[in-house]
């Protein structure tokens, strides 16, 4: 069994909570810009002053609607300004968060609702509002919805509704809270069954916040910028917002990634935080832009060169003819492919799944590192990362301040610390199974080495035994298949089966581009090419790739080409994108025969 604790730092005071940040900045820094929010097309400044009025105007109409200390409020809202002001605002009057996905389905907020006993919701859109109306009738503790959008916009209707009430009726409640009581209650993905609500306690915020600080000091600069697009409503992207929003950076949102690219450049971050899929697509785009305007032998030799450059930064020993090299292709395509960040951008943080050795190696040889992390919302966010001053490509490196790290005879990763949760809601039973002596038991599999350095190799419940009786984890093999620009998704199956095999779906954003370079029919779907010599032969180079991690043993001998992708509306990947292997296998069950009978 091995172990490793990183130092502790400074402890979190017991009358401290979340939402005294708010009056520190306001009352020491008014006027630095604390956010920028969209407004009529254009970036609009919010200084620290300005969001500590609106985030006490509020919480006064919270309490108004009968929010009483220790309630539940729901928030369902892509992401945006409003978003973060509620959840202060939740917190100012005593209450606690419960974050709902956008694209959740009637039955997951019902379920969240219920589970929860959320008093009030606010929602973004009225299609959000006919989402809880529809099984309003089946719960018993909501009591108001409030729409972020429409004619009565929440932030107006709430403001209004609270103006007659005392600041001091706010203060009063915001300084009973203690680090101890309830912050949020986030429910997990439900892959493997329904989503668990996780407690996460002020202190367990306040103690990623600083350890997060602490892991970034150059990133967390107070002037520095982040623009923030992932969803609220998973820890990653909340922990980081309340980390920036703590050190003074200035945050920004953006909802719709699909304008990601505009929004970066109008913005201009100094840093982003990201899945690696978003990673994937910034390289993919990038190398077919260049070999489709004839440019390919420059970006390959740009992109050789970037990963060379970066594994002989960790050996410490740069030659002058790399050196050169990389001066003259930072001029000629890093320099272009940093403006695709916006121009700013020194760094970016990615966690959620493994982002592959040759990807990490590229970004920083370009200039801009990749700090790959690991955690679950039970360690309200990170509880491993790489740092600027502890970077260690292919690993998700080292605890953050204050927490340690354990790995079981099995191989199970188990995590202690401040950071880590102290219940699930309403669930006693699951939460004795998680929880050992503080030790916080993953289900992730991990490999730590001497400097305190972890690797993911899989998840517990997710390993494959072959008839053979071959111990497979998918997990490797199904991201290095994903990184593929053609490929969206990937499942490993092959338990109690006599070899592995994989269902494979299709990038439909890169199958258009596919079909151009190899002479398809323009209007060909991926339906009609399933079984396309052309598109095997391609989908088996990247499963040739990918079985080179791995031994005979445990290599992909067959693979499906499916006809759709896998949705979070057919109940296939959750809404952070992690597949439900039992519902895939249930919808595919035909496809997977196939591949044993064929």
């Amino acid at each position: 069994m091995r172990e490793y604790s990183a130092p502790a730092i400074a402890a979190v005071a017991d009358d401290e909570n979340m939402s005294d940040v708010v009056w520190v900045n306001a009352e020491r820094f008014g006027e630095t810009v604390s956010f920028r929010r969209q407004l009529d097309g254009s970036w609009r400044d919010v200084t620290a002053r300005e969001f500590a009025a609106q985030v006490l105007s509020v919480a006064k109409g919270l309490v108004k609607a009968g929010v009483k200390q220790g309630d539940r409020v729901a928030l369902m809202s892509k992401t945006r300004y409003e978003w973060t002001l509620i959840d202060f605002a939740i917190w100012a009057a005593g209450g606690i968060t419960v974050p709902i996905y956008e694209t959740s389905s009637a039955e997951q907020a019902h379920w969240i609702l219920t589970d929860s006993g959320a008093k009030v919701a606010v929602v973004e859109t009225a299609a959000h509002a006919e989402t809880i109306e529809s099984v309003r009738g089946r719960l018993s503790d909501l009591e108001h919805v409030y729409q972020i959008e429409g004619d009565k916009p929440a932030v107006e209707q709430l403001t209004e509704l609270g103006k007659d009430l005392a600041d001091d009726e706010i203060h009063g409640r915001r300084r009973a809270v203690k680090a101890n009581d309830t912050a949020t209650i986030v429910y997990t993905s439900g892959t493997t069954g329904r989503p668990k609500g996780v407690v996460l306690t002020h202190r367990n915020l306040l103690a990623e916040v600083r350890a997060d600080i602490k892991a970034f000091p150059k990133l967390m600069e107070a002037g520095n910028s982040l623009l923030l697009f992932l969803p609220l409503a998973h820890i990653l992207a909340r922990a980081i917002a309340l980390t920036a929003f703590t050190s003074r950076v200035t945050l920004g949102h953006t909802p719709d990634i699909k304008n990601l690219v505009g929004d970066l450049g109008t913005f201009r971050p100094t840093f982003v935080v990201a899945v690696p899929r978003v990673f994937e697509k910034v390289y993919n785009t990038a190398k077919l832009k260049a070999h489709s305007e004839g440019k390919g032998k420059i970006f390959d030799a740009a992109e050789a060169t970037a990963v060379a450059y970066s594994r002989a930064k960790d050996t410490g020993r740069i030659g002058f003819g790399l050196r050169l090299k990389h001066a003259v292709f930072d001029k000629l395509v890093y320099t272009k492919l940093r403006a695709a960040l916006g121009g700013r951008c020194i760094a970016a943080v990615s966690g959620g799944a493994p982002l592959g050795g040759r990807l990490a190696h590229f970004f920083r040889g370009l200039g801009v590192p990749v700090f790959e992390g690991y955690g679950l919302t039970e360690t309200s966010a990170a509880a491993h990362v790489n740092t600027e001053e502890a970077f260690k490509v292919g690993t998700v490196g080292r605890p953050v301040a204050g927490t340690s790290v354990r790995i079981a005879s099995d191989g199970e990763v188990l995590l202690k610390g401040d950071v880590v949760f102290t219940r699930y809601w309403n669930n006693e039973q699951a939460t004795g199974e998680s929880l050992e002596d503080g030790w916080f038991h993953t289900g992730d599999l991990g490999e730590l080495d001497d400097e305190g350095f972890l690797k993911i190799t899989g998840r517990k419940k997710e390993i494959i035994v072959t008839a053979g009786g071959k111990n497979v984890a998918p997990a490797g093999l199904e991201d290095t298949l994903k990184a593929n620009p053609l490929i969206s998704q990937a499942m490993v199956v092959g338990d109690k089966r006599p070899f592995i095999g994989a269902l494979i779906t299709i990038d439909e954003e890169f199958f258009p581009t596919w079909k151009s370079q190899h002479g398809k029919p323009e209007n060909a779907t991926v339906a009609d090419l399933v079984d396309d010599a052309d598109l095997r032969a391609s989908v088996q180079e990247a499963v040739d790739e990918a079985n080179k991690q791995v031994s005979h043993a445990e290599a992909i001998k067959k693979f499906v080409i499916l006809p759709n992708d896998f949705t979070e509306a057919g109940g296939e990947v959750t809404p952070s994108m992690k597949l439900k292997r039992n519902v895939v296998s249930k919808n595919y069950a035909n496809a997977i025969e196939q591949l044993y009978t064929k």
